[in-house]
């Protein structure tokens, strides 16, 4: 009796053992077993990232040729205007020293031209009844025209100072600052009550205002100097604009730099893009955007994920089934790469499966 007892434990001991054996085996082939992709039809794009803002392609700096205070301001920040509105009112503001001096100076030339005058009437007689000869009277007039056209110099001078405005020539200069351009005012950097500086060929004067026309915009970014290679002008580029996630403008590459800037111990190189028009989108000078350059684009070409492909020496290398619980590596040839997905030129069809690499393990 004790003998049976003994076998049949030993029996149950082998049986449990087998038992752990086999289902310890088929956990083991299941967690071996490696996920697979497919192969597929995309598109691959090859794109360069360069980092900047929105720009206007033209912005001017709006100035006063009269010197004086910001009387009054008639149009307001982001404002769309016509060229030649009024902008803004200067108000002259000589010193009182100032404006007697030019009084004086005015007085003191039409003195001059009064005395040329009496003398005028003289000098046509005598050169009348040939007392003179005709270049004495030539200098005579020429002496009477600059005291007229001193005369004329300071009543102007005089009138700038008290009136702002004066019309010399066919040129007319007021106190009434004017849009130069349509477009808009992007910002103001005076406010009523400000003393401004006037524009002349020795000063560059005060700055009131900015304007551009945002029906033409250039995106101006860095790009790295390892994509700057296969860049070219006329590019096509989709841009990215940080205020404005959900939309996508597109523009195309106008101009590369020829010399780099350093930037974070990195070598940048300088670019413009043009972007036509948005119509979807309101851009505003001064958003931070991204532009991805499209250097080369495929459609309907088989693709891969980048991760599952092995690269040994020159060759591109997946690992395929090859019966069950088998498998083995297949040479395939790749093309083009967006670092995520491959194009796959041959040795793989469309619906193909590859086993994904395996996952190293962290001790």
């Amino acid at each position: 009796m004790k003998k049976k007892i003994i076998i049949s434990a030993f029996a149950v001991i082998v049986l449990v053992g087998a038992a752990v054996l086999f289902f310890g085996s088929s956990k083991s082939s299941k967690d071996e077993q490696l996920p697979k992709v497919k192969v597929k039809t995309g598109t691959i794009v090859d794109k360069a990232l360069a980092v900047g803002t929105i720009e206007p392609e033209i912005e001017i700096s709006v100035k006063s040729k009269v010197s004086g205070v910001v009387k009054h301001i008639f149009v307001d920040v982001g404002q769309f205007v016509k060229a030649g509105q009024p902008l803004l009112e200067v108000r002259p503001d000589p010193t009182p020293l100032e404006l007697a001096d030019a009084k004086r100076q005015a007085q003191l030339a039409q003195v001059d031209v009064d005395n040329l005058k009496k003398d005028r009437a003289r000098q046509e007689i005598l050169i009348k009844n040939k007392l003179i000869s005709d270049k004495e009277y030539e200098d005579f007039q020429r002496l009477y025209d600059g005291a007229e056209l001193r005369l004329k110099i300071a009543n102007e001078h005089v009138a700038l100072m008290e009136s702002g405005k004066v019309k010399i020539g066919d040129t007319e200069i007021e106190s009434i600052v004017k849009a130069p351009i349509d477009g808009f005012v992007l910002n103001r950097t005076i406010e009523v009550g400000d003393p401004v500086t006037p524009q002349t060929s020795y000063m560059e004067g005060t700055v009131l205002m900015k304007m551009a026309n945002m029906d033409r915009l250039l995106f101006k970014g860095l790009v790295d100097e390892i994509d700057v290679g296969k860049m070219k002008e006329g590019m096509e580029v989709e841009i990215k604009v940080g205020a404005l996630p959900a939309d996508t403008v597109k523009g195309f590459l106008r101009k590369i730099w020829l010399k780099a800037q350093k930037k974070d111990n990195a070598t940048m190189f300088p670019i413009e893009i043009l972007i036509p028009g948005a119509k979807n989108s309101v851009l505003r000078a001064g958003y931070s955007a991204n532009a991805n350059i499209i250097i080369q684009k495929k459609n309907n070409v088989l693709t891969l994920p980048e991760r599952v492909i092995t690269f040994r020496n020159d060759s591109a290398l997946v690992k395929v089934a090859a019966g069950q619980n088998k498998d083995q590596e297949k040479l395939i040839k790749t093309g083009l790469s967006d670092a995520i997905n491959i194009e796959v030129v041959s040795g793989l069809k469309e619906g193909e499966e590859v086993f994904e690499k395996p996952v190293k393990k962290i001790d």
